[in-house]
Parts: structure tokens; C-alpha cells; sequence
């Protein structure tokens, strides 16, 4: 039965992933930064444990538990689970980019650099890393998620070249509106970090981006293009088992399009379009 380490599972992408890949045969291993979600996790019949991105000593051990399950072996990583903190740039604290980068980027890197001895020695693999369409293309208010993304996006690039004839396959999989709870997160780091009224940008946080972003987070109304998750677990598992798997898998409509624009728009026209959102 091959193995797959699946972080970020307590709900969204990681949680449909995770009972889609045990229904295809697959032994997933799903972890939660929370020991509650895990637990519950657990009596829905999947092996779970903590693993927490900003904690260091959950990565260590998460992945340590893994090694112990699966007796030292690892057939494939799929790295998820990250937030946003929307803000302007100049009104993002660096504690707050810290933490985020901690979240979506550095934790990952840990993660990733435990599991590429293993597949390795083994000589096969697949690490596959959720990235996002605003890691293809940059837009307001998005500073701090943009820029982590940006980072993985880079990172994993280099990875993959670097593994090559190694049997380790790297691929990044490019979600763009994904039906999760993604908003509400954002509204909760937002709350946590920004003074958006101290801001010289209050006017423009009062009349756009406060009332979109409590507006998306309350809302069950999806946005122009979103998808479920399970678009995401389909994707992936054509990066899990396919003979060739591609560097990209794009997913959603928005990220197509960000793909082509980047490709053939010049950056002045993109810019133009991009500050109106």
C-alpha cells in the first residue's frame, strides 16, 4: 500500500484529500495543527497526529511518528495548509509576516527537507506542494499571502531541478477559488494584526476591503470560478500517479488565466488590471 504524508486535514483541501486518496488505496497519514481535529479525524477512520507548520518540535515529531507507522518509509508528501493576513503592505507588522512565512513556507521547507533522505534511500518519491494563484500572480492587499507563495513557488522550482535522476518527483499543484474556509481564517489574522483605522489607508479599508472581506467570510455564496476541493484531490492525484508527472497543475479558471497572462501580457497592462481588485 503506498504512503502519503497529508498536512493541514482538519477541513478543505487537506481533509478532502485525505478520504479521497484512503478510498483509492492509498495509506494516508493526515495531520492537524490541532490534537482535537486529529482525534476527530481519527474516529472518522483516518491514521491522524499533530503536526503544527509554526511549531518545530510538531514537525520533528510528526515526522518521526510517520517514520514509526509506516516503518521508515514514505511513497509521497503532499505539503498543505497555509493563511492569509490581508493588509496593505505598509500596514503589515513583520512579527505578523513572520509568523506567516513560519506557516506557509519555512515549516514546509522543514517538513521537505526530513522526507528527501528517506525517498531517497528508498529511490522514489513524490513531494507535491499546494501552491496558489497568487504565486503565479501578485494582487492588492494580499502582501503577505503573495509573497510566501512567491517563495514556494521559487523554492520548489529548484527543488525539482535539483532532484532530478533521483527519483523524486516535485510538482506544485495551483488552486485559485477553492470553496474552504480560507476567508474566515484571513478575517481572523486580519482582526489579530492590522489597525487598519490608524492606517493613511482607513478610507480605502473601510469602503473595500473590510466590507469584502466580512462579506466573504459570512457569505455561503461562492465567487465567480470557485471549486470544491475535490478539484484539488483530482489534480493531485495525477501528480501522486502518473509516470510523468507535470512541474504545474493548474486548477481553477482564475489560475489559467494568470498563467497566460504572466506568459504573454506586458507587466504594465497586468498592473492596470490587477489595481482593480
Amino acid at each position: 500500500m503506498r504512503s502519503i504524508l497529508i498536512t493541514g486535514c482538519s477541513s478543505g483541501i487537506g481533509y478532502h484529500t485525505a478520504h479521497f486518496l484512503k478510498a483509492r488505496g492509498w495509506r494516508v497519514l493526515a495531520t492537524c495543527r490541532q490534537e482535537q481535529d486529529a482525534q476527530r479525524l481519527q474516529i472518522e477512520g483516518l491514521e491522524s497526529f499533530r503536526l503544527d507548520y509554526e511549531d518545530p518540535a510538531s514537525i520533528e515529531a510528526g515526522f518521526h511518528e510517520t517514520m514509526s507507522r509506516t516503518g521508515g518509509t514514505l511513497d509521497a508528501l503532499f505539503n498543505n495548509g497555509a493563511y492569509a493576513i490581508p493588509s496593505a503592505v505598509e500596514d503589515l507588522p513583520v512579527d505578523a509576516l513572520r509568523q506567516n512565512f513560519e506557516a506557509n513556507f519555512f515549516g514546509w521547507h522543514d517538513l521537505t527537507r526530513r522526507v528527501i533522505p528517506v525517498m531517497r534511500k528508498q529511490g522514489h518519491g513524490r513531494i507535491v506542494q499546494c501552491s496558489s494563484v497568487l504565486g503565479i500572480m501578485a494582487m492588492p492587499w494580499r502582501g503577505s499571502y503573495n509573497s510566501t507563495k512567491f517563495a514556494l513557488e521559487g523554492l520548489t522550482d529548484t527543488l525539482r531541478l535539483e532532484m532530478r535522476g533521483t527519483g523524486i518527483h516535485v510538482s506544485m499543484i495551483e488552486p485559485g477559488p477553492i470553496g474552504t474556509a480560507f476567508r474566515l481564517n484571513a478575517r481572523k489574522q486580519f482582526d489579530k494584526w492590522i489597525d487598519w483605522e490608524a492606517s493613511a489607508r482607513a478610507e480605502q479599508y473601510r469602503t473595500k476591503l473590510v466590507p469584502r472581506l466580512y462579506k466573504a467570510a459570512d457569505t455561503s455564496e461562492p465567487d465567480a470560478f470557485e471549486l470544491g476541493p475535490e478539484a484539488v484531490s483530482r489534480k493531485l492525484l495525477r501528480a501522486l500517479e502518473s509516470p510523468r508527472p507535470r512541474a504545474h497543475y493548474y486548477v481553477t479558471t482564475p489560475t489559467y488565466i494568470a498563467g497566460l497572462s504572466r506568459r504573454f501580457l506586458p507587466q504594465r497592462l497586468i498592473d492596470r488590471m490587477m489595481a482593480k481588485l
